[in-house]
């Protein structure tokens, strides 16, 4: 392995055999969004959106992303998958908007913003003796949805950080409470694949759900999704401390942060994931033992801030808004 990303990396992944931890900076923050509404320029709501820069509106499902990719904005070079969430603003008092700032995770060096990545076998410290199989050109899911009215998938979760070492305790709503260091926001996808189809209608019922929350170990796949395959996490570090004098929160003491789709318990979080890994770079990884002896390549924090796509989608989403973007026909 080469870069100067390489001995921070070691430190993050030794002395476990069952995970991978990288950072991948912002690529671009627009309205697109090529799973849940392909084709749509602008999409219904903002997005933050980490990866490779083969990035576009519709991502055609017959092409590898792999091969569409020249850049990635992870750590590691092989990965061009694409990774998403929506993006977390402000409501001040006066009922305007003001978009919240990223940060970068503990250990990750000056990431611009951006979101950490894990690939998890069953746990950090082992596969649970099975095979992990990694995904195919063409796969793609889901996790949450913005209509979700209740915090029951355990794997959606908010950390009000102490520091930004912080990880507990976990919410399923926006913390109540000014954070000391910020706001992290938590997305673990599902671990167990049907084997069969690359997506589904709704792009989650080719998946099923096993994780008991955090990073514990997800329990054993049922006969009708039968395949392990590495549990996908973010963890986004969304720097609110800007915002924590309370003068400017609702004046019912209320908590003042809001999802770009105008969700102010939290409880619509939600995740997309777009498969891009070159090659068989994931599958070795995921056979090594450790993994990082499988000879992935990493890039530096400067290589990775240097990859971006130009926007599809041209508008105010930094100034201080009336409205959130794309919601102003509705506000």
């Amino acid at each position: 392995m080469k870069g100067s990303l390489l001995s921070l990396t070691l430190a993050l992944a030794a002395p476990s055999q069952a995970y991978l931890r990288f950072g991948c900076a912002t690529l671009s923050v627009q309205r697109l969004d090529p799973l849940v509404e392909p084709g749509v320029i602008p999409s219904a709501h903002l997005h933050q959106i980490v990866g490779g820069n083969g990035f576009n509106a519709t991502m055609d499902s017959t092409q590898d992303v792999s091969q569409r990719a020249t850049c990635t904005t992870c750590s590691f070079t092989e990965d061009t998958s694409n990774y998403w969430t929506a993006v977390l603003y402000f409501k001040a008092r006066n009922g305007t908007y003001k978009r919240v700032p990223q940060y970068p995770n503990a250990l990750l060096g000056d990431l611009k913003g951006g979101m950490t990545i894990y690939y998890i076998q069953e746990s950090f410290n082992s596969n649970g003796n099975k095979k992990v199989t990694a995904f195919k050109p063409g796969f793609r899911m889901t996790v949450g949805s913005p209509q979700s009215k209740d915090g029951t998938n355990p794997g959606l979760r908010y950390t009000c950080l102490q520091d930004v070492m912080t990880r507990f305790p976990e919410t399923a709503e926006f913390p109540k409470q000014p954070c000391p260091a910020g706001i992290m926001a938590i997305h673990h996808f599902p671990a167990c694949w049907d084997g069969k189809n690359l997506d589904s209608p709704n792009h989650q019922d080719h998946m099923y759900n096993t994780n008991t929350g955090g990073f514990m170990p997800a329990a054993a796949c049922p006969a009708s999704h039968p395949v392990r395959v590495p549990q996908v996490a973010y963890e986004t570090m969304w720097d609110t401390r800007p915002f924590n004098d309370k003068s400017l929160w609702p004046a019912d003491g209320s908590q003042p942060f809001v999802w770009s789709y105008e969700d102010s318990l939290g409880y619509g979080t939600h995740g997309d994931y777009l498969f891009g890994w070159k090659g068989d770079a994931l599958q070795r990884a995921m056979d090594s033992a450790p993994l990082l002896s499988s000879g992935l390549t990493t890039q530096s924090v400067a290589q990775a801030n240097q990859c971006t796509i130009k926007n599809t989608v041209n508008e105010d989403i930094d100034g201080w808004l009336e409205s959130l973007p794309g919601r102003g026909m509705d506000m």
